[in-house]
């Protein structure tokens, strides 16, 4: 089942990570798809700061992978748009399982390499309105179907 979502600004764009993160859980993966300038990072950032990271959290768009520790679970942040689909010598799957939470920008060009449960979170810009995103989240696996109920 999918959930729509609506946001007017970017405060409510990170509201909504706010309230996701509140459901963490170890090994959380979310995978964002949206196009550039949706808010993806934007998501990202609001999570980290309900997470507590301390540092600034920026795109890794350069770094691939950026890993945030001083959070109450590590965050990995991962932004895929230069990979062009050719994961297979990063092991981005070993992050899954490193008891964090992975977030990861362009999610859909790695298709083949994200786990079977995840969270993915689709961003569309509204042509009428250039702060207003239409948000869809689409739950895979139980956990993130009670993550959905729980906070939508």
């Amino acid at each position: 089942m999918d959930y729509k979502i609506t946001t007017y600004s970017e405060q409510e764009t990170i509201e909504l990570a706010q309230n996701i993160e509140s459901e963490k859980f170890p090994n959380m993966v979310i995978c964002l798809m949206g196009d550039l300038g949706t808010g993806k990072t934007v998501f990202t950032k609001g999570f980290a700061q309900a997470l507590e990271v301390q540092e600034e959290v920026t795109s890794p768009t350069f770094n691939i992978i950026k890993e945030y520790t001083s959070g109450e679970m590590p965050l990995y942040h991962m932004d895929v748009y230069r990979l062009d689909g050719k994961v297979e010598d990063l092991g981005i799957e070993e992050y899954y399982t490193k008891k964090g939470i992975t977030i990861i920008e362009w999610a859909d060009m790695i298709s083949d390499y994200l786990p079977e449960k995840r969270l993915d979170i689709r961003i569309r810009s509204s042509e009428e309105d250039e702060d207003k995103r239409i948000i869809t989240i689409t739950p895979h696996g139980s956990k993130y179907e009670e993550l959905c109920e729980a906070i939508l």
